[in-house]
């Protein structure tokens, strides 16, 4: 059972952050208009390299299962402060729906910052050889 358990949150941590890997180096390709798009929404410019750190790094993180529990945790934050943000013009149906989305990935990642990242990543390794002290698994 363990080793089903390891590989439904290995497969987890494969699909959940496939948007992030790929949002945060396109904001690093088109980092002037993302800049002035962030702006134009009430958010600073300067919080871009914090995204892009967030999105591509955290993204990273995830996937390779790399203190897990606490990039999920902000992940799951993130994302609902960008629904917030910038998908809560409830008169367009695509907000709506992107909305909705942002909620549904947050819940994601929040499941992943309570089970943590399972056997098959990072910090199980490192556990293992006595460098990390974080909760693996529910196990």
């Amino acid at each position: 059972m363990k080793k089903l358990e390891d590989t439904g949150l290995l497969v987890a941590r494969i699909l959940m952050p496939i948007l992030f890997i790929t949002a945060g180096y396109g904001k690093i390709g088109a980092y002037g208009a993302t800049q002035q798009y962030m702006e134009s929404m009430g958010v600073p410019g300067f919080m871009l390299p914090l995204t892009i750190l967030l999105e591509f790094g955290g993204g990273l993180a995830i996937l390779f299962g790399f203190l897990t529990r606490t990039t999920a945790f902000i992940t799951a934050i993130f994302t609902v402060l960008t629904a917030l943000l910038f998908h809560s013009n409830f008169a367009d149906e695509m907000n709506q729906m992107m909305f909705m989305k942002n909620l549904s990935i947050a819940g994601g990642f929040l499941v992943l910052s309570v089970v943590g990242a399972g056997g098959f990543s990072l910090d199980a390794l490192l556990k293992k050889r006595g460098l990390f002290s974080g909760s693996v698994s529910r196990a």
